[in-house]
């Protein structure tokens, strides 16, 4: 996953170990997300997009391992 966390810096700030802050146009999401998928084992890692603003419930979107949660309940991060 190291590879992830160096093309992440390359777009935000790390806020956590492995959460990054990245604000993006929507072709630049696009570009990492493709960047990102391409490293990772879909087997094995997960990774997860959080587009905040209006409408954010439907704004979740995972990739990979591990099923993602229901965003109607509290999230804790």
């Amino acid at each position: 996953m190291r590879q992830v966390a160096k093309q992440c810096v390359n777009y935000g700030q790390r806020v956590q170990n492995s959460v990054f802050e990245c604000v993006l146009d929507a072709a630049k999401f696009r570009e990492v997300q493709h960047k990102l998928e391409k490293i990772i084992d879909v087997e094995k890692d997960s990774l997860r997009f959080y587009l905040l603003g209006n409408n954010y419930k439907n704004k979740v979107e995972h990739i990979g391992a591990k099923a993602s949660f229901d965003v109607e309940d509290t999230l804790i991060i």
